[in-house]
């Protein structure tokens, strides 16, 4: 028997231990962690989405959607902060002059472009 296999439709790894073979861990070391956009539509689909979530699961896709997920939403929380941030006013020279102010209408945007990703494209 093999020591090390790979499954060609999913491309996992497996490695026999002992009389079975069990997915190869190193892998996991090397790939990037999911970012906690990717975590909460992992809990949306857990909760609300069963089925996508098992079918994700069992094909071995489950990784690779939650992290195109985090990266998409990622930039997009960046762009629509830049783009509030403007539209307020909200500059690097009123950060030299009134540092609390800035970080209390910073703090708001943050909050409020959380809470629209969070609602359009996060939960199911």
């Amino acid at each position: 028997m093999e020591r090390i296999m790979t499954d060609a439709q999913t491309g996992l790894r497996y490695e026999l231990q002992g009389d079975y073979y069990l997915i190869a861990g190193e892998d996991a070391a090397e790939l990037p962690p999911v970012g906690i956009w990717g975590r909460w539509h992992l809990r949306c689909l857990q909760q609300n989405r069963r089925v996508t979530y098992t079918n994700l699961l069992t094909t071995g896709r489950l990784y690779d959607y939650l992290l195109n997920i985090d990266t998409q939403v990622n930039e997009q929380f960046e762009l629509l902060i830049r783009q509030m941030a403007k539209a307020e006013g909200v500059t690097e020279q009123m950060k030299a002059e009134k540092q609390m102010e800035w970080v209390r209408r910073m703090n708001s945007i943050r909050n409020r472009a959380e809470e629209i990703l969070c609602h359009e494209l996060i939960c199911c």
